[in-house]
């Protein structure tokens, strides 16, 4: 084998091997990616599925809170679709009606999301910033605009 072949052939298994060490951490990474989508795509079908975990945002809808013992039912609005949430465990202090959250979860097969977490702002000027940007593009947000960090 001259040098040229020798260096190309090390070249080559350099590459195999970062190229499996990309593919298993995919792989492994591949069940913690949780994405983000508003209502309206959650209500339209075509992103998510019964099972898959995702992110939901939205805004609490007013009245729609019904709480027995631990078991919490809500409904969380963009401001054209809703999607029903339940919940089992204790809410953040900063949860009540007509505020957003994120919630973390899957849908059932009745078409109800069913969470495991829930995140809510922490402050009257806070919202999530996947949250804000849904809102604003549908015309629903009537919040301060957000200050970038400087």
């Amino acid at each position: 084998m001259t040098r040229k072949q020798k260096r190309f052939a090390g070249i080559g298994i350099i590459g195999a091997v970062i190229g499996l060490a990309v593919l298993l951490v995919s792989i492994a990474l591949r069940d913690e990616i949780v994405f983000f989508y508003d209502p309206t795509e959650v209500v339209s079908g075509t992103k998510v599925s019964p099972g898959q975990n995702f992110r939901i945002g939205g805004l609490v809808e007013e009245g729609s809170v019904v709480k027995q013992d631990t078991k919490i039912s809500f409904v969380v609005t963009d401001g054209e679709n809703s999607v029903p949430i339940s919940f089992e465990g204790i809410l953040p202090d900063l949860f009540r009606e007509g505020q957003g959250i994120i919630a973390e979860g899957a849908m059932d097969t009745q078409g109800q999301f069913i969470a495991q977490n829930i995140l809510a702002k922490h402050d009257e000027n806070y919202i999530p910033k996947e949250l804000e940007d849904v809102m604003k593009d549908k015309d629903v947000w009537k919040g301060k605009k957000s200050e970038p960090n400087s």
